[in-house]
């Protein structure tokens, strides 16, 4: 898979483009900056969007490549970012380390997802937040359709908002919807998709 990601990061335009998501744009604008970690953080342009906010942000991926491109880019803002390429299996933090996690279209393998939600909670502090946004099952529809959209070919790597319900269920939903976007994110998320949405806070009470 890293293979993958280089490949699509090694040219000079920015896959995605260099503007946040939409959704993890408004939910962070109106979170106070604190510590958040950022998996499957690609070429950076979420990552950086929140050090420009104040965040201190640690970022991984697979890609070498992306790692690259996220510096170059939080150079270009006059930003840092701690960003790391490996594994979420290799990868350890610091217990209850981060004051958020943004999952942006952060698509794993059937048999790793829960597995990898479970473990990425752990990182997260009581009463920390998670924005996600990734496709839903009902996505497959769109490729089909448009496959410039974008997203994985396989329903087992989508999601839906029972399976979201599912692996973070000790948190308070502050929202959780499937919905139908216009996506124009960079290359390759362009036209009309169907997303999982869910923005919830960990239970407990957060200690400063």
């Amino acid at each position: 898979m890293s293979q993958k990601w280089d490949e699509r990061y090694l040219n000079q335009e920015f896959a995605y483009g260099k503007d946040p998501n939409v959704f993890f744009k408004e939910w962070l604008e109106k979170s106070e900056p604190g510590s958040i970690l950022m998996p499957a953080d690609g070429e950076g342009r979420n990552g950086v969007f929140a050090a420009r906010l104040g965040w201190k942000v640690t970022s991984f991926d697979l890609s070498v490549q992306g790692r690259t491109k996220a510096l170059q880019l939080a150079k270009e803002n006059s930003v840092t970012l701690d960003y790391i390429v490996g594994d979420l299996k290799n990868i350890q933090f610091e217990k209850e380390a981060f004051d958020a996690i943004g999952m942006i279209y952060a698509h794993f393998s059937a048999e790793d997802k829960s597995a990898f939600h479970s473990k990425l909670d752990t990182y997260l502090k009581p009463g920390g937040l998670v924005i996600f946004e990734a496709f839903s099952k009902k996505h497959l529809e769109y490729i089909e359709l448009n496959p410039k959209v974008g997203g994985p070919g396989e329903i087992d790597m989508l999601y839906s908002k029972s399976e979201i319900m599912a692996d973070f269920k000790n948190y308070e939903v502050l929202m959780l919807e499937e919905e139908e976007i216009l996506l124009n994110e960079g290359k390759y998320h362009i036209g009309r998709g169907s997303v999982i949405r869910f923005a919830g806070r960990k239970a407990g009470i957060r200690i400063p």
